[in-house]
């Protein structure tokens, strides 16, 4: 869709592409940034988001969220969001599928691991790896490597979360090819795709934790915004049973934050003058969040959650084990890249950085129960605490 706001991003002034493509070649009636999203959800590391980790690590549960539907989910605050303030709907919802694409195996602990691993290389990030894949990794074109998305898509997966003043080697190769600007803000359509993943994080994950037993309404109640919410859903629900309202909840919550996004976002963007999506990036902060109520609350939300939750002794057992393996697993493959499928082995760089990055590329792709089936395959036994 073409977006009504003056200040939002605009395919028709796209400031293009790396590389060229073919003209002549019709592929249905789709602007730049619908090809973006398309080029996203068809790739081969975008479908490999189904089998890495959310919250918990390969989990056996079939309820249980993943990196793929996860980022379908914060599509759809994203697209929520961007209708109502008249923004690009079809650049946020490509942001918003792509933004957790350079995440390896087993979430925060796998990326852990690989720093400590490619430390002598630069060390990993998850983000500057999303604009590697993208731009490197992937391969389905005949005439350059990766997907060859546009500036403004590539712009709001490096610095969706603000500008970027000391870039990663990967984020910082990627920006040597095509340069992103990096010391701007960047699209209110990439704010919007960073502040609904907040949201859906904050909030999908309580169902999740509540789900795995991990979590109890008596202990979320101690954040005084899930307190509110709970009471007034017993008050609109009086006798359902609990774990129907939790499900209320969370989606009360959503609305509550998508709703003081937009009424705070509105205010800013008055305020701001801005009348141009060039604007936005020259505004000098952030024209997309919450109010101050609002943004205190959710960090005492965020705050919770990581002590109760994601620093769990079942999360902190599971995060070791996947640090073992994905550490087990760099030390095989560096010390036999033979050992790598043909693809990757016959590319094999011959200097130490390049070659360690190489292998790094190899296993942030892997899935969950890939690399653990490498690792078995590579290393010996494992075992694994429960939900793996």
């Amino acid at each position: 869709m073409t977006a009504v706001a003056p200040w939002a991003s605009d395919p028709a002034a796209s400031r293009g592409r790396l590389h060229e493509e073919q003209s002549g070649i019709e592929r249905g009636p789709r602007d730049g940034f619908q090809r973006d999203r398309d080029r996203i959800v068809h790739s081969i590391a975008f479908r490999r988001l189904r089998h890495k980790t959310q919250v918990f690590m390969a989990p056996d549960g079939d309820h249980f969220r993943v990196r793929l539907t996860h980022s379908l989910e914060v599509a759809q605050i994203g697209r929520t969001i961007a209708r109502v303030l008249g923004l690009n709907e079809d650049l946020t919802e490509a942001l918003c599928l792509a933004h957790d694409i350079g995440h390896p195996p087993f979430g925060h602990a796998g990326e852990d691991a690989l720093k400590a691993a490619l430390a002598e290389a630069g060390g990993f990030d998850h983000n500057g790896h999303t604009l590697r894949t993208l731009m490197t990794i992937e391969r389905p074109y005949p005439r350059f490597d990766g997907l060859n998305l546009g500036w403004e898509t590539l712009e709001g997966l490096a610095k969706h979360n603000g500008p970027v003043r000391d870039p990663g080697w990967a984020l910082a190769a990627a920006d040597a090819a095509f340069p992103l600007a990096l010391d701007t803000h960047a699209s209110l359509e990439a704010q919007v795709a960073a502040i609904a993943d907040d949201i859906a994080y904050d909030n999908h994950d309580i169902d999740d934790g509540l789900r795995a037993g991990l979590l109890s309404v008596d202990q979320l109640c101690a954040v005084p915004i899930v307190a509110r919410g709970w009471t007034a859903a017993q008050g609109r629900y009086p006798g359902v049973e609990h774990k129907r309202l939790g499900h209320e909840l969370v989606r009360a919550q959503i609305g509550l934050m998508v709703n003081d996004v937009i009424a705070e976002t509105r205010a800013r963007i008055a305020a701001s003058g801005v009348t141009s999506a060039d604007d936005v990036r020259d505004a000098g902060r952030p024209l997309v969040g919450f109010s101050d109520a609002m943004r205190i609350e959710e960090r005492d939300l965020k705050g919770f959650m990581y002590a109760n939750l994601y620093h769990h002794p079942v999360q902190l057992a599971a995060a070791e084990a996947a640090r073992g393996v994905v550490g087990g697993l760099f030390a095989a493959y560096r010390a036999d890249p033979s050992a790598m499928p043909a693809e990757w082995r016959d590319r094999l760089p011959a200097d130490r950085v390049t070659r360690d990055r190489h292998i790094g590329d190899f296993i942030a792709g892997m899935t969950d129960r890939y690399a653990v089936a490498r690792y078995r395959e590579q290393v010996g036994p494992i075992d694994l605490p429960e939900g793996f």
